[in-house]
C-alpha cells in the first residue's frame, strides 16, 4: 500500500509541479551552470547504495590548488533560496518513482556514515529512506545528529500510514515557515563523525 501511495503521489507531484521543476532547472543552468542535477550515491534500504537526485545549489569554485572551496563560499543566494523552500529536493520525486526513496522515511545520508553508526542508529536503514521524515518535522538540521537518529529509529518502530500522512502535512508547514534549514554556525549540517563513547555498528 505504501509503495502504491508513493508512486501515485510522486507521479501526480511531477505532473502538477512540472512548470516549477522546469523553471527551476532553467534558472539553475543560467545561474549555477551545468550539470543542473546534483547526483550522489546514498545508502537506501538495508544500506544498499543508490543515486540521489537534487538540483544543484552550489558552484564548483576551487582554490589555487584545485580543491573545492568550503560550502559557505560556494552556496549562492539563489542556492539558499532553493534550499529555503526545498525546491532543490524536487528531483527526488523521480527517485520515488524508481523505488529508491519513499515519500516518508529517514533521510538518506552519506555512504561514509554507515561505519560510524551504533547498532541502534543503524536501524534507521530497516526501512526505505524518504524525502521527508519524522526528524525533518521535528527540527531538521537544527537538532543534533544523535537527536535526529533517535527520531529516525522512533519512526522505524512506530511507522504507519496515518503517521506518514501527518509527517507530509507537517512537512508542508515546515517548508512554508522555512524552519530548521541550517544548523547554527553552518550553511547546512556539520558532518557526522560518530557518537562519542559508543560502540560502532561496523
Amino acid at each position: 500500500m505504501k509503495r502504491l501511495f508513493d508512486f501515485i503521489c510522486a507521479l501526480l507531484g511531477i505532473i502538477i509541479l512540472s512548470p516549477i521543476i522546469l523553471v527551476t532547472a532553467v534558472l539553475v543552468r543560467i545561474k549555477l551552470g551545468s550539470p543542473v542535477i546534483f547526483k550522489q550515491q546514498r545508502p537506501g534500504l538495508h544500506g544498499k547504495p543508490f543515486y540521489l537526485y537534487k538540483f544543484r545549489t552550489m558552484t564548483d569554485e576551487r582554490d589555487e590548488n584545485g580543491e573545492l572551496l568550503p560550502d559557505h563560499m560556494r552556496l549562492t543566494p539563489f542556492g539558499q533560496f532553493l534550499r529555503k523552500f526545498s525546491l532543490d529536493e524536487l528531483p527526488q520525486l523521480f527517485n520515488v518513482l524508481k523505488g529508491d526513496l519513499s515519500l516518508v522515511g529517514p533521510r538518506p545520508l552519506l555512504m561514509e556514515y554507515l561505519e560510524l553508526y551504533t547498532p541502534e542508529q543503524a536501524r534507521r536503514h530497516e526501512v526505505k529512506p524518504g524525502i521527508t521524515g519524522w526528524a525533518q518535522v521535528n527540527g531538521r538540521n537544527a537538532i543534533s545528529w544523535e537527536e535526529k537518529f533517535k527520531l529516525d529509529v522512533w519512526y522505524v518502530d512506530n511507522r504507519s500510514f496515518w503517521l506518514d500522512l501527518k509527517i507530509l502535512f507537517l512537512t508542508v508547514i515546515k517548508v512554508f515557515k522555512s524552519e530548521g534549514i541550517n544548523q547554527a554556525g553552518h550553511v547546512t549540517m556539520e558532518k557526522f563523525t560518530g557518537t562519542k563513547n559508543a560502540q560502532k555498528s561496523g
